[in-house]
């Protein structure tokens, strides 16, 4: 089941997820059920609440308990039972239908106005009757207390068939030249149609005659709206005796009260595409309004958006279930949806569970992540300049960064690069037309980027296709037709840096590995061309001048990484003296620094050169260490380096050091002062 909310509204889509096909046995839909968790998670409300094609129309019986939807392909009826949750009977059809009307409270009496100008009765059992009217028909609607059917089209009559009597009654002559949508409102029996002149006339079915004209086009019209031609009527419902909502092909609706030709109301869906449906919720006096991409639910009294759903498919037509808060539309796809929405009203009696599993959720709600809302981190705020936000309420919190609103972002992107969408789309225009020169008849032409590189596969590719032709071998795939390698000859930041060291301490390698190749195939051609005449050599012993040669490439291989460093080291010294001769060029200003208040000035020889060495960066520091004799970097058989570090003595291990040495001195001298003395005194004359 999806949620979505907007405006604080929950919306559960409870029609969401895969369909499992009706060819499918028992078994296997089990299987799947097992192995993916989306089809165990997913609620089937309906079982089977979908057509094989398209659904054009749906509606709910008085009752409440049948629900019906046509559809094509092919044209045909299915009933639902919502007592059983499963489909009733299904009824194919003739020719499609544009519209119908369930005139039992269950689905004993139901008429059809299909697209070949027919009109077909059901009942119970079936097909009744079907007769044909003069024009093609687009909206009908039924007058109960006359047992009238009301018929209008591509005519500027309006057919009447009186289902008591069995026959036509004579029609009502308007003034338009089409008509589009009808309804007879449930209180006085007032009918009411919308012509595509963007004008709705109401007539008085006793008297026949026409009773109000408005000119809902020229209503619909305002300053801010921007229209293409003129405004016909596309959907007409009443609401009690005296209120009345019309839509219009442009995408407006127009709330009227029948005592003024002026709406109370014009509410614009914004996407310029005629209304197909309208529905009154009572209980929270809202207008429901649709056309085929969006579903806005608004207050009546002051037009304010109360939520709005954008399905994944086209809106055909919309129905509300009565009483509750559930929503159901048929749509240009299989699945009609169902919508639940605790705001509007509980669920229906039928399937009373879904109020205890939207508790449920409710209770232990889950962060969501909306479309409205732009994930940034502590760097893209500080890039954009809105730094100062954190802490406020436009930012929110969230793992590693801040939830934003999006509009603010793109203001804030606008104003930090105004070009941006500009390279962007140089960008994208640069890759279409990359795209259709690739569908042209290409040259070989070497790659923007790693040209070299590129240049020897393709002769590495070569002579791989010659040796495979000649053993009758299949061609292995090229790394330049491969899309996994494609970034590598595209990208600029895919370049082979020849100069650095470790491509230049490999590169001898590679070329000695070509040369290899080369020579092997010299080798094997020369055998081909002497038709075997020299006796292959037994598995598993190398000859003498295979030895010879891979010899003679390892020394030359060696001979080369030892040229390359031996150049590696001259550049070193070369850039160390340069930096000599900088530092020494340099010369030396005084500097001045206050004291703040209440510290003692001690010495800031330390301090200084702590943040000169900070400043530094690591090869620097490296280079300073080298130098002063606590590091010792070497070079290593592989072509790595090795570096050894010698801690740094404190000023106490120092003074240790020279009291120690001065000791070690004086001892020296007393021992020497003293072997001087014993020679002495062996040496001494005779005393007389």
């Amino acid at each position: 089941m999806q949620v979505s909310s907007l405006n604080e509204v929950k919306i559960y889509s409870l029609s969401a997820g895969r369909s499992l096909p009706e060819w499918l046995s028992d078994r296997k839909k089990r299987a799947l059920q097992k192995k993916d968790v989306d089809i165990r998670r997913r609620i089937e409300l309906i079982q089977d609440f979908e057509m094989p094609t398209v659904s054009t129309k749906i509606k709910v019986s008085r009752d409440g308990q049948y629900i019906m939807a046509v559809g094509t392909y092919k044209p045909r009826i299915r009933c639902f039972d919502t007592y059983q949750l499963s489909q009733k009977f299904e009824r194919c059809l003739d020719s499609e239908v544009v519209t119908f009307e369930i005139l039992s409270d269950d689905y004993s009496k139901i008429v059809f106005l299909q697209c070949g100008r027919f009109v077909e009765f059901h009942s119970q059992h079936g097909h009744y009757y079907k007769t044909r009217i003069p024009k093609f028909g687009r909206d009908f609607s039924y007058h109960y207390p006359s047992c009238d059917l009301y018929f209008v089209g591509a005519s500027s009559e309006v057919y009447r068939l009186n289902l008591e009597q069995g026959r036509f009654l004579n029609s009502l002559q308007t003034d338009a030249s089409e008509s589009n949508a009808c309804d007879i409102n449930p209180v006085h029996f007032l009918f009411a149609m919308g012509t595509a002149e963007g004008k709705v006339e109401c007539w008085d079915p006793r008297t026949r005659n026409r009773v109000g004209l408005l000119d809902c086009a020229l209503s619909s019209v305002t300053a801010d709206t921007e229209i293409e031609g003129l405004p016909s009527v596309s959907a007409l419902k009443f609401d009690g005796a005296l209120n009345m909502a019309v839509g219009t092909s442009t995408g407006q609706v127009l709330l009227y009260d029948l005592r003024s030709s002026n709406p109370l109301i014009v509410k614009d869906h914004r996407y310029g595409l005629p209304i197909k449906s309208i529905q009154f919720q009572h209980q929270l006096d809202l207008i429901i309004s649709a056309d085929s991409r969006i579903i806005k639910m608004w207050n009546k009294d002051t037009g304010k958006i109360f939520t709005s759903m954008e399905p994944e498919h086209d809106i055909n037509d919309v129905c509300l279930y009565p009483n509750s808060g559930m929503l159901m539309t048929a749509n240009e796809a299989p699945k009609m949806n169902i919508y639940y929405i605790p705001v509007l009203g509980p669920a229906p009696k039928w399937c009373s569970f879904l109020d205890n599993l939207t508790e449920e959720l409710e209770e232990n709600p889950e962060t969501t992540v909306y479309d409205d809302y732009k994930f940034v981190t502590r760097q893209d705020l500080e890039n954009l300049g809105l730094a100062h936000l954190i802490g406020s309420s436009l930012l929110r919190a969230y793992m590693h960064g801040f939830f934003m609103d999006i509009r603010l972002y793109h203001k804030a992107k606008m104003m930090a690069n105004p070009f941006a969408y500009e390279e962007y789309r140089k960008e994208k225009i640069r890759q279409k037309i990359e795209e259709t020169r690739a569908q042209r008849v290409q040259l070989k032409k070497l790659p923007k980027v790693n040209k070299e590189l590129a240049l020897k596969l393709i002769e590495e590719e070569g002579e791989e296709q010659q040796v495979a032709r000649k053993r009758k071998q299949k061609n292995l795939p090229s790394l330049l037709k491969d899309d996994r390698f494609k970034v590598m000859f595209e990208n600029p930041d895919f370049q082979v840096d020849e100069q650095s060291e470790e491509f230049r301490l490999l590169n001898p390698l590679v070329s000695k590995i070509s040369e290899k190749r080369k020579r092997k195939l010299k080798l094997l051609e020369e055998l081909e061309a002497q038709e075997q005449e020299e006796e292959e050599e037994p598995e598993g012993k190398a000859s003498d001048a295979e030895s010879s040669e891979s010899s003679d490439d390892e020394k030359g291989w060696v001979e080369e990484v030892r040229k390359q460093r031996k150049l590696l080291r001259q550049e070193e010294k070369v850039k160390r003296q340069e930096r000599l001769k900088e530092d020494q060029q340099t010369s030396l200003k005084p500097q001045f620094f206050e004291i703040k208040e209440g510290e003692e000035f001690r010495s800031f020889k330390d301090s200084a050169k702590k943040q000169k060495l900070m400043k530094k960066t690591l090869g620097d520091r490296l280079k300073l260490e080298e130098k002063l004799g606590t590091l010792d970097v070497s070079d290593t058989t592989v072509g790595s380096k090795q570096a050894t570090f010698k801690l740094k003595k404190s000023e106490q291990q120092k003074k240790q050091q020279e009291a120690e040495k001065l000791h070690r001195q004086e001892r020296k001298t007393l021992r020497r002062s003293a072997s001087h003395l014993k020679s002495k005194r062996g040496r001494g004359r005779p005393f007389h």
